[in-house]
């Protein structure tokens, strides 16, 4: 990038002014990875000042059973298949509960598209759920993908089914089924009816009967960057309608390399491309900052990102860490580097100190639970976040 495009950026972002689709290619273009990182870290330090948001979360598969073969993913099982299985409530309930005394403030449940389970499953297992933890345990389940999938298995239309979820106990729809939305893409790595059209529809929806959803890209696969910030801008102009995405969570893709145990391959991009690297991660996360300027959070997800590289994201526009998780089955280790499965309440404290922020402990909703001390500015080896 030519010094002159670099200050009429850099001009842009102090300004504050809106960047628009040829920003964000160029941004994507440029090499200069410390310059992109200090733009979206004055983006995110004006939002958020010098704190890293977290929770304290469960994620909840109840079945891996699903109609779709997405062309990304390791975690779908046919009917009969080895590993594939299905959840009584009374077992999503007892996993559930497993984590109350670690002070659990939020359960995320996502699932297969299940062929034969009924309806009602659902409702009943949100109800169950919300009624064997505290109140303070706030229950984030179903992606629009799923939420479409109900409307065809129910005869029911979107804003009935969210009527008697919310009316269960439903407090957020995840942000997941929204890949790429750009056809030129989705239409070689998804293999279900939910595309942008009913994405949108879905989480308008919620967002009119006042649930604060988070959004998602999965990246890093076979998209370019125009890609990217095609969707990133489909999704700032319907916040520009709604208001209603608290949080953009970018997702790498990931190559599972654990998934041989039944002799079958399901993830068909593995041999088609490698995963981002580090440093693509990274420019991902600034220059998805620096294009949201109208959602308040950016969050890393250190189960697909590695520790080192969620703890380098919140130097480059990220404020926000999810999440101490237990089990995630939707991806395994995604980098072979050793990323646990569980991260706790102190460990996450650590991380978020050790790139030299201050922890602050959030609910579903954002609003603060606990405040916590920073890292000790008088060690001379505590890192220090990035210069503005």
């Amino acid at each position: 990038m030519d010094t002159g495009l670099k200050r009429e950026l850099e001009a842009k972002v102090f300004a504050g002014e809106r960047l628009s689709r040829e920003d964000g290619i160029a941004l994507y273009a440029c090499d200069d990875l410390a310059w992109l990182g200090g733009l979206a870290h004055h983006v995110r330090t004006k939002k958020n000042g010098d704190v890293v948001h977290f929770n304290v979360n469960r994620h909840l598969n109840m079945t891996n059973v699903c109609t779709a073969s997405c062309a990304y993913c390791s975690f779908q099982r046919k009917p009969g298949e080895k590993d594939a299985y299905t959840m009584r409530i009374e077992d999503a309930v007892r996993l559930a509960k497993a984590m109350e005394s670690e002070q659990l403030t939020e359960l995320h449940i996502v699932n297969g598209l299940h062929p034969t389970l009924p309806w009602r499953y659902y409702p009943r297992s949100i109800r169950a759920l919300k009624e064997a933890l505290p109140p303070t345990v706030a229950v984030k389940a179903f992606t629009a993908t799923e939420i479409h999938w109900f409307e065809r298995i129910s005869g029911l239309s979107a804003e009935e089914v969210l009527d008697e979820l919310i009316d269960a106990g439903l407090e957020s729809l995840t942000g997941g089924g929204a890949e790429i939305f750009d056809w030129e893409i989705r239409q070689h790595i998804v293999d279900h009816a939910t595309h942008w059209e009913d994405w949108s529809r879905i989480h308008r929806l919620a967002h009119s009967k006042g649930l604060k959803t988070p959004c998602t890209m999965l990246y890093g696969h076979i998209e370019e960057p125009k890609h990217r910030v095609d969707h990133v801008m489909r999704l700032r102009e319907l916040q520009d309608e709604t208001g209603g995405f608290h949080v953009f969570i970018p997702l790498r893709y990931q190559h599972d390399f654990h998934d041989s145990r039944d002799g079958k391959i399901r993830n068909k991009l593995m041999a088609r491309t490698t995963m981002a690297t580090g440093a693509e991660a990274l420019k991902t996360f600034a220059v998805s900052r620096l294009m949201f300027d109208n959602v308040p959070h950016v969050k890393v997800f250190w189960v697909m990102h590695g520790l080192q590289t969620a703890e380098l994201a919140l130097n480059h526009g990220a404020d926000d860490i999810d999440g101490s998780v237990v089990e995630y089955k939707i991806t395994h280790d995604a980098d072979e580097f050793g990323t646990p499965d569980k991260m706790t309440r102190e460990s996450l404290l650590d991380l978020i100190r050790n790139a030299g922020f201050r922890p602050v402990e959030r609910n579903t909703r954002y609003e603060i639970i606990r405040e916590f001390e920073g890292p000790d500015l008088a060690r001379r080896e505590t890192p220090q976040p990035m210069r503005v």
